[in-house]
């Protein structure tokens, strides 16, 4: 065979590689609604920067006939690229091959790039698209998917992970992306769950659909196991992009510092009046991250899921910073079981990466009730405090309103190692509210005063002289819990300068930390 021959068979067998399962099953991808492994890449990368490794691999199965039926690439398109420049490590299932299902090969291109991942310190990006462990493999597919948890637990506080489900993911499979740092959905295509409906019907007797046990919906809101939820694919692979300019290449470096035009002394009058004088009266924290934010621009992470507390990405003159922030406008801003176990793992995942941490607080305790006590309250509670407590990372935190009892200790208090704590004039920082406060120390002299109309002014009386000793920020100040009372309007400016202040806060010989420790 000639030089020109050898050269044209290279070619014949990447234009084959390149169509994995051939036309028809293309098509039947498209109509599904849904790209192939080749062009989420080509969406998601920077053009002409992806780099293929490993496409000549095929399957090693010879059982069930399998033998005479090998496909270039085994189901998966596994390489590198770069993002904005910056290099990645992608691997994206292909569905027309095989059905994605995992297989010895499948696993170790999988394991290789991961691998490489790390070897370098760049983030992995892992488009999943899977019928699951490809049944004709038998032990060695589950052998592969350990293989590939084995990575996800090594890469963990690492380099950043990202789990994209653009189809099934089920069984097994499922527990890969649940070991990386984000997780997205499509609204229409993806769904994940342990096992399938007809499965759970047959041993619990439930009739269940799999967008209603396993779809966007459930994991974007209820079981919180999805970060975000997208429309399509093109929606989602951008959203990726975007979130990769928040993060850093490794644990070792910073995220990217990006020019900023936004002045970092300007105020916004419309703070000084955004709470309400009312203490039960709500209003949206999310005004005020928009606000003091560079250009306004704040990417959540988990919006549907325990929306009583709001986490996600912003800048402060240019530089990534993770934020935390209770919601008022959803369950008064409450801690709960969920609420503590969202903001506990995105601490971690900020503190894991080098990331400044800014907590805004108007927290009233947390939920009471037997359900949240049988939940794990507890627990849970612990867990954020661990996390706030460990995170060496810098820490600045803003008391806007209530900040009631042990809510207000897990909340990146002072004693938990807050660097700059800072809180608005109106902010109430107290064991508990005035009128539960004075319902315990003085229900005793109220029960002894005759007349309803007694009674009721008393109890104001000792509420207003309440308020006035305990109802602000002055005597958190007083003890040096808080380093500064500021005027709203001049939030930005503080937590700028606050956060510079701190840009040189290194610990020596940090211990490695996982991201994404399941909690």
């Amino acid at each position: 065979m000639s030089t020109q021959d050898k050269i044209k068979k290279l070619i014949d067998l990447r234009t084959e590689a390149k169509l994995g399962g051939g036309e028809k099953r293309i098509e039947k991808q498209h109509a599904q609604g849904k790209m192939t492994a080749r062009e989420r890449i080509e969406v998601l990368l920077d053009e002409g920067s992806f780099e293929e490794l490993d496409m000549f691999v095929t399957h090693r199965c010879t059982n069930f006939g399998m033998e005479k039926n090998k496909i270039l690439g085994d189901g998966v398109v596994t390489g590198h690229g770069t993002i904005d420049g910056r290099v990645v490590y992608v691997y994206a299932q292909d569905f027309t091959v095989f059905g994605g299902s995992l297989s010895e090969t499948l696993a170790q291109k999988i394991c290789k790039i991961m691998d490489m991942a790390m070897k370098v310190g760049a983030p992995v990006i892992g488009i999943n698209d899977s019928g699951g462990a490809r049944i004709q493999e038998g032990v060695t597919s589950l052998a592969g998917y350990s293989e590939i948890f084995q990575r996800n637990i090594l890469a963990s506080g690492v380099v950043p992970q990202i789990s994209a489900i653009f189809g099934p993911c089920a069984g097994g499979a499922v527990y890969s992306p649940a070991l990386t740092d984000f997780v997205m959905m499509t609204e229409e295509s993806s769904y994940m769950f342990v096992t399938g409906p007809k499965v759970v019907k047959t041993v619990t007797g439930e009739d269940i659909s799999v967008a209603d046990l396993g779809g966007a919906d459930v994991h974007a809101s209820k079981s919180g196991v999805s970060h975000f939820k997208v429309e399509n694919e093109e929606e989602g692979l951008l959203l990726i992009r975007k979130l990769i300019s928040y993060l850093p290449q490794n644990n070792m470096e910073e995220a990217p510092v990006l020019e900023c035009n936004d002045p970092i002394d300007r105020l916004d009058d419309a703070l000084n009046n955004i709470v309400p004088d009312n203490p039960n009266l709500p209003y949206d924290m999310k005004d005020i991250i928009f606000s003091i934010a560079d250009e306004g621009e704040f990417l959540e992470v988990h919006r549907n899921y325990a929306k009583n507390i709001i986490t996600g990405f912003c800048r402060f003159d240019g530089q990534s910073v993770g934020v935390v922030a209770n919601q008022p406008n959803y369950l008064a801003g409450v801690l709960d079981c969920d609420a503590s176990r969202k903001a506990a793992r995105f601490v971690q995942m900020c503190d894991a990466f080098n990331i400044p941490i800014l907590t805004l607080v108007d927290v009233p305790g947390f939920l009471p009730g037997s359900g949240q006590e049988y939940a794990g309250i507890i627990i849970h509670g612990a867990k954020l405090m661990f996390a706030y407590g460990e995170a060496t990372v810098p820490k600045v935190t803003v008391t806007i309103r209530k900040s009631y009892g042990g809510a207000h200790d897990v909340m990146s208090s002072k004693q938990l190692r807050g660097d700059f704590n800072y809180a608005w004039p109106m902010a109430e920082i107290a064991v508990m509210g005035a009128k539960g406060a004075i319902e315990v120390l003085e229900g005793r002299a109220i029960s002894k005063i005759e007349g309803e109309e007694a009674k009721a002014e008393y109890a104001d009386k000792k509420i207003a002289e309440y308020e006035e000793a305990f109802a602000n920020p002055y005597q958190a100040a007083a003890y040096g819990y808080i380093d500064d009372v500021i005027e709203p309007r001049n939030t930005r400016f503080r937590v700028i300068r606050a956060f510079q202040n701190l840009q040189t806060k290194k610990v020596t010989n940090p211990p490695k930390k996982h991201s994404n420790i399941p909690l």
